[in-house]
């Protein structure tokens, strides 16, 4: 499998959650200018944050907690040639539902809808992760 058809998904992931620190950014910027918050206000937490700019920086901090797992499994296929068709096929389905997981945290913020694609996602990675390591213990290709 060519390197750049494993890593595609792997650069869609890192192309959010930049997206995210740039709308975190954003938002941050405002609630600046606009004197909703004052430096010291969030010197030592992010709770006088306008709910809005949270939410973004909630959806940007979630791109450090399951898809971390994924950058992991990414760089350890890669590096062990394990990423075969299976692998980038499971790659592609666990970015695809981040995206929506990440547009549903700064839009409508539907915990319900939000923690099913969640959850899915979990799940796709889960198996990936199954599949990488019996395939590395039992030595199959």
């Amino acid at each position: 499998m060519p390197i750049q058809v494993v890593l595609l998904p792997l650069f869609v992931e890192v192309a959010l959650t930049f997206g995210l620190m740039f709308a975190m950014a954003f938002a941050r910027r405002g609630d600046f200018t606009s004197r909703r918050v004052h430096p010291r206000d969030i010197a030592l937490g992010q709770m006088a944050w306008a709910p809005r700019t949270q939410q973004v920086s909630n959806a940007f901090r979630n791109q450090f907690e399951l898809p971390l797992l994924f950058y992991v499994l990414t760089i350890l296929a890669v590096m062990t040639r394990h990423a075969d068709l299976l692998f980038v096929v499971m790659a592609w389905i666990f970015v695809l539902l981040r995206i929506p997981h990440a547009y549903i945290h700064v839009t409508s913020n539907r915990v319900m809808w939000r923690g099913t694609i969640y959850i899915l996602g979990a799940l796709v990675l889960v198996a990936m992760w199954v599949i990488f390591a019996v395939r590395i213990l039992l030595g199959l290709p």
